[in-house]
């Protein structure tokens, strides 16, 4: 495992259904080829060179000493904290990054402050014993595991991670999906209802297209299917009682919201 240190850990994020958050981990194992935008910006300011070296991930040693200093200064700006936007707090088969994460979310938590996370990883079952406003969520855009090898190559198995997230909701914790990115049927031909069906017992869906990806773009009639698949989502939410969240950009003929 490489380490590296930082001067600063948690921040606000712009991203429109987060608050604070932190990423403690630069890089990601799980190598995802959507294209990953997480990835995009790194190489982009020069955090990493290439490929190979985003996917040999470097966890932050001082992570902890940071909340320490962090968390009673913001403590009464943050309503709840996200693990993560550019990383993955659950690494899988990354036991290092594993434990840093369990501890920080306990940290966090010890402050009265709720963590959310989401990952493509296994969601460790000790988290049942955590804060119970904390949600834990998975990634979850196929049932295909031929699928999941080519564009989340380093990743969980979807049955693994979905088995984990069960777990905990039957432990009494709030439990949420990610179908983002969902790709288009020029990629891969697949019915969103059974996608839906697997995650039904999960409290929250959100739902959103992929971007940054040409293949997307030449697919004709992308924004209509787009449109199509949003609202699958929003009756089955509505149907199921689940609460949602459409991503902006997916639906362009007319905005919807969370029920």
């Amino acid at each position: 495992m490489k380490y590296m240190t930082r001067k600063s850990m948690l921040y606000k994020t712009g991203v429109e259904y987060g608050d604070y958050t932190m990423n403690h981990v630069l890089g990601c194992s799980h190598g995802c080829k959507y294209p990953c935008y997480a990835y995009l910006m790194a190489k982009r300011f020069g955090k990493v060179h290439s490929y190979e070296e985003w996917c040999e991930p470097v966890l932050v040693s001082n992570t902890l000493d940071l909340l320490d200093k962090e968390i009673p200064r913001l403590r009464d700006k943050i309503q709840s904290v996200q693990l993560c936007f550019t990383t993955d707090p659950f690494m899988y088969g990354y036991k290092e990054i594993e434990k840093m994460s369990l501890a920080a979310i306990k940290k966090i938590n010890d402050a009265g402050i709720k963590c959310t996370v989401l990952t493509k990883g296994i969601l460790p079952s000790i988290l049942a014993e955590y804060h119970c406003e904390n949600e834990y969520g998975i990634t979850f855009i196929s049932l295909d595991e031929n699928y999941r090898k080519k564009v989340e190559p380093g990743a969980a198995p979807y049955i693994e991670r979905l088995k984990a997230l069960k777990y905990l909701h039957d432990s009494g914790c709030k439990t949420w999906v990610s179908i983002e990115p969902y790709p288009t049927p020029n990629i891969i031909e697949q019915d969103i209802s059974k996608i839906l069906d697997a995650v039904s017992f999960a409290d929250k869906i959100i739902f959103g297209r992929t971007n940054y990806n040409k293949e997307i773009s030449s697919y004709a009639n992308h924004r209509d299917f787009y449109n199509k698949q949003a609202q699958v989502v929003i009756d089955f939410c509505k149907a199921s009682n689940i609460d949602f969240h459409i991503k902006t950009g997916t639906i362009t003929t007319k905005k919807i919201t969370s029920n």
